[in-house]
């Protein structure tokens, strides 16, 4: 079962899409990020590396999994025997496009985390798909 959320962002999707592979700028935009470190030399892509500080989290290694640009960025971590698979998908809509983030949780002891955290994922992919809006509706505005 995946956490998901989305968003309807008044820019378009080329400038939502180069706000999600500027993946160190996401601390900026969410207070769910401590740093975010690139651990490959160019642009993010498919088997990218980056190193991800959360609040109260250790420090996690994700490795890009699937990648299709302007349309679906994923990648995964593991968190001991549980396999965490998050996902950036946008589609172009009349406005501007859709944003919708998600997590998904697998592997043994998944159920479990999901019960004891699954609430505190869900709070933390609606921030960050807001701290997404905010900032590509802002930067839109300043454009105009």
């Amino acid at each position: 079962m995946d956490i998901t959320d989305t968003l309807d962002i008044a820019a378009t999707p080329d400038d939502v899409w180069a706000l999600t592979m500027d993946v160190e700028r996401w601390p900026a935009m969410t207070p769910t990020m401590t740093s975010v470190e690139k651990l490959d030399d160019g642009p993010v892509g498919l088997g990218s590396r980056a190193r991800i500080k959360q609040p109260g989290m250790r420090p996690a290694v994700w490795t890009v999994t699937d990648f299709e640009p302007a349309r679906l960025f994923a990648w995964e971590t593991k968190l001991g025997t549980v396999r965490l698979r998050g996902e950036h998908h946008l589609e172009a809509t009349d406005g501007g496009c859709r944003n919708t983030l998600s997590v998904e949780l697998s592997g043994l002891g998944s159920g479990i985390l999901r019960m004891v955290a699954g609430r505190r994922l869900r709070d933390a992919i609606a921030t960050e798909n807001r701290g997404f809006k905010q900032t590509a509706e802002t930067a839109a505005r300043s454009d105009s």
